[in-house]
């Protein structure tokens, strides 16, 4: 006895692989072009602002454990906390883990 037509099983649909383009951020060389063309300065003399920025975010997060890009981001230190050694149950397994040291690590926070 044959199902009718809008009872019969669905097909099943395929996989699509080639359809997604990969997505990429922009780097920094065409951020210090966005901001020349913006600005009418050389790409050249952003890129070394970018440059100096950085190590001035990272001066002052070392110092101070904070850095605020007004508008765009914070960065911020964090401790995490060490872990103990011993036995874990992970994916159904025990699985025996080394102990781990506590560290600083920064985060960014968007604003």
């Amino acid at each position: 006895m044959a199902l009718p037509k809008s009872r019969a099983p669905m097909k099943a649909m395929k996989a699509m692989k080639g359809n997604k383009k990969a997505v990429t951020s922009m780097g920094k060389g065409a951020i210090a072009a966005a901001i020349a063309e913006e600005h009418g300065l050389k790409k050249a003399v952003c890129s070394k602002i970018m440059n100096t920025l950085a190590a001035l975010a990272a001066k002052e997060v070392k110092n101070t454990g904070k850095f605020v890009i007004p508008g765009v981001t914070r960065l911020q230190t964090r401790v995490r906390p060490a872990t103990k050694a011993g036995k874990r149950e992970m994916f159904g397994k025990e699985v025996m883990v080394k102990a781990k040291p506590a560290k600083t690590i920064v985060k960014a926070y968007p604003l």
